[in-house]
């Protein structure tokens, strides 16, 4: 194996591993993983395809705006032979590789389109394999975390969970065939990689066994200090930030606080939405409470940044998917718990409740986030199972 070398150099000191984050910035998970790595003495590296309105602060992005569709594909290809094989380790994130293939077929295609779709997606797929045939060649382990999307499907929702948001969405956004896909794409990493994460707890149910729970650490809490602000005479200020109102449950939300205004019950509600990560992060800060998501079974990301922030989330958390996570992180859970049938009374609750008591519930949910989504020990984590992959060599 060219790429299994020994981990120590000429002085017996352990040599730093050449990590690449690749292919998106979804959620600002791999960035952050590549920025603690190199923290930690890694040489780690983030790379996405293209950047979004988020404007995470990435390494490297491939595309330039400018590009078209076959400067695109050169650039692409480009990096899978001349590039992908210089790194040790490499980690994908968002359930995908450089690559990024996608279904063979799409419903309402006309024919022309539905060939056109079907031989580009052919062509994604054999790059694909090229990727893993490349990276087993040099002995270079392959990681994989999923993050949502990637392998939630409307199929396993609709007949495991009572409350999902599958029947919410586009009908599109479900179908037979995308489920299908990504059980076949779960299937690949399953015997190219090394390890498969998963961010949230319920993706566990359709990954396989092996897979394992790792928490977001996209978080550098010196970047979020606390701001305690409950404890003021104004009304509560509500912060709601959905990316997708129908996935976060934003109906629910916004027709409880209705009916509470006009019961009488005085508040702010600060609604984010098509913000840069800076700007967003700006107002974050004057909230007091985070309306997360009631339809998803897990908190998000930006939850993670809030209770950082010192704001407790509202979100509702799936009982039945909390086995996959450490028993301990699972009693230390501080948000307040609603359902799209509950919302109105966990946020009337909230109105009520002592200031003094929402203040202690913002400082536990900064501790909880100190404890369990501090980058450092996520990535300390990952770059053992790395080194324990090169020991391991091959697959």
């Amino acid at each position: 194996m060219e790429n299994s070398r020994k981990n120590q150099d000429k002085t017996g000191s352990v040599s730093k591993l050449r990590i690449l984050h690749c292919p998106t910035t979804t959620g600002g998970n791999p960035v952050s993983l590549a920025r603690q790595e190199r923290l930690l003495g890694e040489s780690s590296h983030s790379m996405t395809l293209e950047q979004n309105y988020l404007n995470y602060p990435v390494d490297q992005v491939l595309w330039e705006p400018s590009d078209g569709f076959l400067k695109r594909e050169w650039k692409r290809l480009c990096f899978v032979l001349l590039r992908l094989s210089r790194f040790d380790i490499v980690h994908y994130n968002f359930g995908t590789s450089i690559a990024q293939p996608g279904p063979f077929q799409k419903d309402g295609d006309s024919v022309p389109v539905a060939i056109v779709r079907f031989l580009y997606a052919m062509y994604r797929w054999w790059l694909q394999g090229l990727e893993f045939f490349l990276l087993r060649r040099k002995g270079i382990p392959v990681f994989v975390t999923y993050q949502g999307d990637d392998a939630r499907q409307g199929e396993y929702c609709r007949q495991n969970f009572r409350i999902h948001f599958a029947d919410r969405v586009r009908k599109d956004y479900y179908t037979q065939r995308s489920d299908a896909f990504k059980r076949l794409q779960i299937s690949r990493f399953e015997q190219n990689s090394h390890k498969i994460y998963a961010l949230n707890p319920d993706l566990l149910n359709v990954l396989p066994e092996t897979a394992g729970f790792l928490p977001y650490s996209h978080v550098h809490l010196e970047e979020w200090m606390p701001v305690y602000s409950q404890n003021h005479e104004e009304p509560l200020k509500f912060v709601h930030a959905p990316t997708n109102r129908e996935v976060k449950g934003t109906e629910y939300f916004l027709n409880a606080l209705e009916e509470l205004k006009e019961e009488g019950y005085r508040f702010e509600l600060i609604l984010v939405e098509g913000e840069s990560y800076a700007e967003a992060q700006k107002l974050y800060a004057g909230a007091d409470v985070l309306l997360d998501q009631l339809l998803a079974g897990w908190y998000g990301g930006l939850t993670v940044e809030l209770m950082a922030l010192g704001k407790p989330a509202v979100v509702y958390v799936r009982e039945e998917d909390l086995h996959f996570i450490p028993e301990q992180m699972k009693q230390d859970l501080p948000h307040f718990q609603a359902e799209p049938d509950t919302v109105k009374e966990t946020l009337r609750l909230i109105l009520e409740m002592p200031r003094e008591d929402l203040v202690q519930r913002a400082r536990a949910s900064r501790i909880f986030v100190e404890n369990w989504h501090h980058p450092e020990s996520v990535a300390r984590r990952l770059i053992q199972d790395y080194r324990d992959a090169r020991k391991k060599g091959k697959l």
